[in-house]
């Protein structure tokens, strides 16, 4: 569950930096976006790099959800009654947190606009589909990257639903992140605990900073065509 979700992390990380790119304009964002494709050149084949990454991502996906079923299997055959394990010590700690209780619902989420995400800005974009997909997937008939997402991030309605996902993937790290922490043996005092719930909010409020600027600065027109 925890390595799975490093490696979830770390794609993460490096498309909200990528994402940024777009504040550098047309020719900035599109040459990163052309990037991607020829890194590695002439040693890897034309979006070689791509290619090696999205099966470790399905492999981490995959095995990220089976290990979080296995888990809630196990903790309810360990719990026997199916409530919550009582506790009268940490009453607000980690364990508590909203976001631990919406771990699941919160994955459920993000699945699902990973979804969206990709039929808008990478399936149906390369499928060359008439511009009527534009109805459901603003900007998928633009073959140009920055046009694209700008397009797409024009229209009120996408940057909603950008920012729901962007803030159930908040709270998923928020309690995931400590977790993996833990689960790595890596808090060794008391006072590492503190810091480690300290450590993961404030990454996961400068992940979802990171992804939420690049759409607002287009809905409001910081950013434009």
């Amino acid at each position: 569950m925890a390595i799975s979700g490093i490696l979830m992390i770390g794609f993460l990380i490096a498309h909200m930096l990528g994402n940024l790119h777009i504040f550098g304009g047309r020719e900035e964002f599109n040459h990163y976006a052309e990037g991607l494709r020829e890194f590695g050149m002439p040693i890897l084949p034309y979006g070689g790099l791509l290619w090696i990454m999205r099966p470790v991502l399905v492999i981490a996906v995959v095995a990220h959800i089976w290990s979080a079923v296995r888990l809630t299997r196990r903790d309810r055959a360990a719990r026997g009654s199916g409530k919550r394990y009582q506790s009268t010590q940490h009453r607000r700690g980690v364990q508590r947190t909203y976001a631990s209780f919406t771990m699941r619902w919160g994955g459920v989420t993000i699945a699902l606009f990973v979804i969206y995400h990709l039929l808008q800005f990478t399936l149906l974009p390369k499928l060359a589909l008439n511009p009527a997909t534009d109805g459901v997937f603003p900007g998928s008939s633009n073959p140009d990257p920055y046009e694209r997402t700008v397009t797409g991030f024009m229209v009120w309605w996408v940057v909603l639903i950008y920012t729901v996902a962007i803030l159930a993937l908040g709270m998923h790290l928020r309690h995931g992140v400590y977790s993996a922490i833990a689960t790595l043996g890596l808090i060794k005092r008391p006072i590492g605990r503190t810091r480690a719930l300290a450590g993961a909010a404030a990454f996961a409020l400068l992940l979802c900073l990171g992804f939420l600027i690049p759409p607002f600065a287009v809905l409001f027109g910081v950013v434009s065509l």
